[in-house]
């Protein structure tokens, strides 16, 4: 099917575009009214990932109500582990969190490569969503980087050290890295059953690479990542590895379109470690969504200029904040699409 707007899809090709593509991560949340309806009428969040009806709709409000240049299929990326034996809940005020967290090698054992059979939940959603799509802007898929998903899996829920899988990439690294193998051959199965039920880029979320030192990255983190980079060839991949700064040489080797750039990165320093043949996506800080509508147009319109207006697409430097009020992102939104480069 050809896609109207296909804007994301030439900025991550390195294409011509007649303005700066946008999206925002998150944006099929708790932001919209119309999302915190349909939560509020089923049991709670795993329900509304895993009815396909439910993840459709949520999936399609930002493109019908705030008028982005593309919608990012509502799930989440602990469905992996979860698909490998390990399930997790979703808290109300908490967040994910496992009953069940990898110890040792008989934890290992316990586990399996994911069967994309195991989450036809999602690829049915994306199915649905490319139908109500009806080829206005692309649909992306997404997964967590197998580095992001290994430390939900050892400390069982968030955390603001991650010292627990920190301590088995140290003190077990054998194991460390058959788990991590084990989840990377999961995410590939998983990102290519995506595909082939129809989306169009796919984004690998690396929420937690800046916990580790470069080396130490480059073993448990990037390696795996390049591995899914080098599996999917099928659509542009984006890769958001969230404050890998020592890393960001490496990341420009990836075989993969765009690099997302968090908001304590200046884009021009990025563009030098990681060469002018990617795109780069990003980066505005999502607290200036809290401010009045003037600062976030002027802070808009300062970020695009820092991206000189070339292989970008506009987002945020992270997920948008659940609190901000719809008609700030649509702020945000509508001054990207007025904005031109001189």
């Amino acid at each position: 099917m050809k896609i109207e707007n296909d804007l994301l899809l030439r900025a991550a090709r390195g294409e011509e575009v007649e303005r700066t593509p946008v999206w925002l991560m998150r944006q099929a949340g708790r932001i919209l009214p119309e999302y915190r309806a349909v939560r509020a009428s089923l049991s709670g969040f795993k329900q509304l990932v895993e009815t396909p009806e439910f993840a459709c709709e949520v999936t399609l409000q930002p493109v019908d109500l705030l008028g982005v240049d593309a919608a990012i299929i509502f799930s989440d990326i602990l469905v992996v582990p979860d698909a490998m034996g390990l399930p997790y809940k979703m808290l109300p005020g908490v967040g994910p969190a496992f009953d069940q967290t990898v110890k040792n090698a008989s934890d290992v054992k316990r586990l399996r490569v994911a069967d994309p059979g195991d989450l036809q939940y999602v690829t049915d959603a994306i199915r649905l969503a490319k139908k109500g799509l009806n080829g206005r802007v692309p649909l992306i898929g997404f997964a967590g980087a197998p580095w992001t998903i290994f430390c939900y899996m050892i400390e069982g829920g968030g955390s603001k050290t991650w010292s627990a899988a920190r301590r088995m990439a140290v003190q077990n690294p054998a194991l460390a890295h058959e788990l991590l193998g084990m989840i990377t051959e999961s995410t590939i199965a998983y990102l290519k059953a995506q595909i082939e039920a129809g989306v169009d880029l796919v984004q690998i979320f690396d929420s937690w690479a800046g916990v580790l030192d470069g080396r130490t990255y480059e073993a448990f983190g990037l390696n795996y990542v390049r591995r899914i980079c080098d599996a999917i060839n099928e659509v542009p991949v984006t890769v958001f590895a969230k404050g890998a700064y020592p890393s960001l040489k490496s990341l420009g080797e990836l075989n993969c379109r765009t690099i997302g750039v968090d908001w304590q990165m200046d884009p021009n320093w990025v563009r030098s470690l990681v060469g002018p043949e990617k795109t780069l996506q990003g980066n505005l800080d999502p607290a200036v969504l809290y401010a009045d509508f003037e600062t976030i147009k002027s802070e808009t319109t300062e970020m695009l200029r820092r991206f000189g207006g070339r292989r970008h697409i506009a987002n945020l430097g992270h997920g948008v904040y659940p609190d901000t009020h719809p008609d700030k992102v649509r702020c945000f939104i509508e001054t990207v699409k007025e904005f031109k480069h001189s």
